[in-house]
Parts: structure tokens; C-alpha cells; sequence
């Protein structure tokens, strides 16, 4: 299974639907996002695409109540989970996250193959070592919103814990 990881879009909705329409053309089937969406108005482009998104909040919460009203709305399509997230897709026990430091630990716990996050703007793909003796990934796709950093989000294949920062162009 494909995913798109972003994170950090704060309000910039055309960008994030860029990115994630990219990765639906890249076999993508389902969205990761890491949190600072702002408002609700940031997520209805996705909707109309057709495939899961997984929503965590940040430090920038704007609207959450509006987020979590259409969340209810989305037909099971938008998936709101608070401050962090501990899911299943294409057999990977996945965290979502906000920050990085919180983030890194949960992935030193070897309870999940994947771990993502945001907040830092700077994106990056980490094999972490756990203390259960095996590896954990750790993706920060930096900010699809481009805020003083270049317009970035990840492309992953779950089957084969493969990921890669892809630019926004």
C-alpha cells in the first residue's frame, strides 16, 4: 500500500491538494497528515479526491471543532484523531504525530514500523534503532505549505517501508 505523508499545510489548501494529488498519481491510497491544517477549509479539496486522510493536530490549531464537524461529515473519508494517532494500514502498525521529539521517542519504543511527524519544517526519513532490536522509520515530510522552507511532503510504500521526500513544483 502507498501513502502520502504530509505535514504542516497551516492554511494553504491548493498546495496540500497538489501534493496529494501527485501521490494519488503515484498509486497513493491513503493520506498521513502530521498536523497545523488550520481549519477545516485546508481539507474539503481532499475529500472530493476519493481516498482516506488521516488528520493529527499541531501546535497551530485554528479550527478543530469546524475539522472534527467535517470529519463527521466526510462519509469515513476524514479521520480526525486529536493530538496523535496509532492506526493500521497495509498490515504497518503506524504513529502520527506533531513533534519531533515525541515522535522519535515513540519510534525508540519499537511498537510501530512507522512513525511520522512535522513541526520542525525540515523533512527528513530516519531508520531508527528500537529497543526491541529491529528498526522503526521515522518520516517528517517538512511543510507542504512551503513556510521558510521549501514545499515538501513524502511518498511511501508500506509494503516495502520505502520513503522518499518528494518536492512541491
Amino acid at each position: 500500500m502507498k501513502i502520502c505523508v504530509v505535514s504542516d499545510s497551516h492554511d494553504r489548501a491548493p498546495m496540500l491538494a497538489a501534493a496529494v494529488e501527485a501521490a494519488i498519481s503515484r498509486g497513493a491510497q491513503a493520506v498521513l497528515h502530521c498536523g497545523d491544517v488550520i481549519g477545516p477549509n485546508t481539507l474539503k479539496p481532499l475529500l472530493a479526491l476519493g481516498v482516506p486522510v488521516h488528520v493529527v493536530h499541531g501546535n497551530n490549531l485554528g479550527d478543530f471543532t469546524g475539522i472534527w464537524q467535517l470529519a463527521v461529515r466526510s462519509n469515513g473519508l476524514l479521520h480526525y484523531h486529536g493530538g496523535d494517532a496509532s492506526l493500521e494500514l497495509g498490515g504497518r502498525r503506524i504513529f502520527l504525530v506533531h513533534y519531533p521529539h515525541y515522535a522519535r521517542g515513540m519510534a525508540c519504543t519499537g511498537d510501530f514500523d512507522l512513525v511520522c511527524c512535522g513541526h520542525s519544517h525540515k523533512a527528513g526519513v530516519e531508520a531508527i534503532a528500537n529497543v526491541r532490536g529491529t528498526t522503526t522509520w521515522l518520516v517528517n515530510p517538512g511543510t507542504v505549505a512551503g513556510l521558510s522552507a521549501p514545499a515538501t511532503w513524502a511518498m511511501g510504500d508500506l509494503a516495502d517501508l520505502d520513503f522518499s521526500i518528494e518536492s512541491l513544483a
